[in-house]
């Protein structure tokens, strides 16, 4: 009778450790999955944002260039 409630204690106890193991597991899973899904969000509107100021900065190259030979005598 005493091994058997010894050997119930050792298997709960054994069970209670898998179940905390599978859960630390499955949050790590988690947020592993989580930092993925940003990034892959993020990647692509960094790229975006890079590219609208390299436009914008080509842009105002022009405009300037454009009101200064418009401002500046011809020779």
């Amino acid at each position: 009778m005493a091994n058997e409630t010894t050997n119930d204690l050792s298997s709960a106890i054994s069970n209670l450790l898998n179940t905390a193991g599978k859960l630390a597991q499955q949050q790590a899973d988690l947020l592993s999955t989580g930092i993925k899904a940003v990034v892959e969000v993020v990647e692509p509107l960094g790229k975006t944002a890079i590219d609208l100021a390299g436009s914008t900065a080509n842009s105002v190259g022009q405009v300037l260039q454009n009101v200064s030979s418009a401002i500046l005598p011809k020779k």
